[in-house]
This record gives C-alpha cells, sequence and structure tokens, in this order.
C-alpha cells in the first residue's frame, strides 16, 4: 500500500486534491486508519486515478466524471458530451486566433506609428452607382461591430438578387452613416426604394451616439433590373405588369432589423435600389486581406490625410474589388472623403 504522499507523487497530483476525491466520493483510500486517519491507497487505484485526470483534461466536470465512472452515462450520451465539448474548443480557438490576429494588427499599427505608410494613396473622384442593398445597424465603427452586421447581410443579400433574377454588374460596395436620432424603444427608420443615397439623404445624427448604419450594396444596372422584371422602385412584376408584394424583412447576427425599400409600395424582390452618388474628392488605399485586421490600413491613410493637408469629410466606403473564399486573399478599396484643411 502506499500513503497519500506517495500515492499523490506516482499520480502527478497533489494530497489535497486526493483528499477532495475522497470527499466528492470519486477515488476513496484502499484503507483509512482509524486512530490516526491516514489515508492508503493501493496500486491498482492508479488506473482509476488516471481516468479522472484525462476525464478531467477533456473539460468535464468532477460531476460528470463521477457520472461517467460510476457508469451512469451511457455511451451514446458520452459521445455527445464529447462532440459537445469539441466543439466548445474549436469556439475557443477561433475566438482567440480572431484576438491574435487583432493583437498583431494593433503591434503593427504601433510600430508603424510615426513612419509614413508603404501603401499607395490615390486621390480620386468616384462615379455615381446604382445600388441593390440591405441595411442594419452596428453598435459602433470598429470592425469587431460591423464584421458581424455587414457580413449576412451580404449572404442575404445575394440570395435575394439570386432569388430576383437580378445579375450584379461590378463589386460590392458598402457605406456608413451615422444612426438617426429615434424615440428610445422606436424602430431604426428604413430607406427608401430608390433615390439618393449619402449625406444629403436627410439622415441626422442622434447626439452621443455611437450606432452606425451600415449599407451593405452590390452593383446593378437598370438593364439587369429590366430584365429580372423588377421595377426601378425596387418592385417585382409579373407578366401582366401588376406588382407583386412580399415580406422584405430580415434580421442580422446582432438582432437588428433589415430594412428592403420599406417606403415604396411593394418588395417583391426584398432588397432597395438606391443611387449612391459619387464622392468629388476621395483619398483611397488598398487593403489586403480580411477585414477584421482594416485598422492598420486605415489608420495609415488617415496619418496621409493628415500629412498630406487633408481632412476627412465622412465615413469611409468600401469597395471589395476582390473576395475568394480564402479572406487573406481579398482586396477592398478604402475610399475616404476629404477636403482641403
Amino acid at each position: 500500500m502506499f500513503t497519500i504522499g506517495d500515492f499523490a507523487r506516482y499520480g502527478r497530483v497533489s494530497a489535497r486534491m486526493l483528499r477532495h476525491y475522497d470527499a466528492l466520493g470519486l477515488l476513496r483510500p484502499a484503507r483509512t486508519d482509524p486512530v490516526s486517519g491516514y489515508r492508503y491507497y493501493e496500486a491498482a487505484q492508479l488506473a482509476r486515478l488516471n481516468r479522472i485526470i484525462a476525464l478531467k483534461d477533456l473539460g468535464f466536470s468532477l460531476q460528470q466524471v463521477a457520472a461517467i465512472l460510476a457508469e451512469e452515462v451511457s455511451v451514446p450520451e458520452l459521445r455527445g458530451m464529447l462532440r459537445l465539448r469539441r466543439a466548445e474548443l474549436e469556439a475557443a480557438l477561433t475566438a482567440a486566433g480572431a484576438r491574435l490576429a487583432q493583437v498583431e494588427a494593433r503591434l503593427r499599427t504601433i510600430e508603424s506609428e510615426g513612419r509614413m505608410s508603404a501603401d499607395d494613396v490615390v486621390v480620386k473622384r468616384t462615379g455615381t452607382v446604382l445600388l441593390a442593398e440591405l441595411t442594419g445597424i452596428a453598435a459602433g465603427y470598429g470592425p469587431e461591430d460591423i464584421g458581424p452586421v455587414i457580413q449576412p447581410l451580404y449572404t442575404e443579400l445575394c440570395r435575394r438578387l439570386e432569388t430576383a433574377g437580378v445579375t450584379t454588374a461590378g463589386p460590392g460596395l458598402a457605406y456608413y452613416e451615422d444612426a438617426p436620432a429615434t424615440a428610445a424603444g422606436s424602430e431604426p427608420p428604413t430607406e427608401a426604394g430608390e433615390g439618393s443615397a449619402g449625406k444629403d439623404s436627410g439622415t441626422t445624427a442622434a447626439p452621443g451616439n455611437e450606432a452606425v448604419v451600415v449599407h451593405a450594396g452590390m452593383v446593378i444596372t437598370r438593364e439587369a433590373l429590366d430584365k429580372a422584371g423588377v421595377t426601378a422602385d425596387g418592385r417585382s412584376t409579373t407578366a401582366d405588369g401588376s406588382a407583386v408584394t412580399a415580406d422584405s424583412s430580415a434580421v442580422t447576427a446582432g438582432g437588428s432589423a433589415v430594412s428592403a425599400g420599406a417606403d415604396g409600395p411593394g418588395f417583391g424582390p426584398g432588397f432597395a435600389v438606391v443611387t449612391l452618388p459619387g464622392l468629388d474628392c476621395a483619398a483611397t488605399v488598398v487593403h489586403r486581406g480580411p477585414m477584421s485586421r482594416i485598422l492598420p490600413t486605415a489608420q495609415n491613410l488617415a496619418h496621409w490625410i493628415d500629412a498630406n493637408g487633408y481632412r476627412s469629410a465622412g465615413y469611409a466606403r468600401e469597395l471589395y474589388l476582390e473576395c475568394p473564399p480564402d479572406q487573406e486573399k481579398w482586396v477592398t478599396e478604402i475610399q475616404e472623403p476629404v477636403v482641403r484643411a
């Protein structure tokens, strides 16, 4: 027999932990001296101790370990518990990877401060485009707020365009504006079916409100709308020309309402059609990689704008030039409206 100290040493645990296992009934000593209270263990008990440690390392609680050892958990139940634990670990790895990428991006930003960006910044005018779009509300303008909102918006928009038979004519284009001032508890307003979008759209910012309206758009043409039987105000029509109405609402990952042409009389395709005016003067730079790592590129652009006698005139737009499945290969043009300082 082994004393508790020797058994703990062989089992690579502490004597305190063995006492805890004893109290829980997980691993009783083979014998306890009735006078001194000393605990003694047999060599065969090392197998049970090893199994306890192995189950703990898999992430099971001691209560779950006790149930498994007592064979109160069937094989299918154990398989389900292990699959759930695998999913939890995969989610933790994904979250840790995203945080690591943010830390690396922040380090690159700090290290680059005080130095001119190696990115080429071009000042140019952008053209007016016709967009099919969905909108949502993000809690802030940071990548961590925009990403969970804009990604499901684009997924849903592409699905609706395909359903409506509307072929896109160019890349995706996202733009932003301050969330409008609304009464407490009221729904955020939705955009019109077709009209001019941008700073002159009549939207007013709520004082101190950091939320932004996210516009996820795809470039289209009027010819594509005509071919799909969609009218200029975003309605779809039947063969006899009558309008078809359908529910156009959806919900983003963050729970915000997605609007689609809510001011028009019918929304068959379920998306808004807007004319987005061009920018008279935009400082543009190309960002390569996932949008979650856009911060260094955006800050380099801000340094360039300040160093070259400009100032920002609003939220930057994002023109998604290439978006393959591998986000590391994404190519996005950042278009920030500027004026001379």
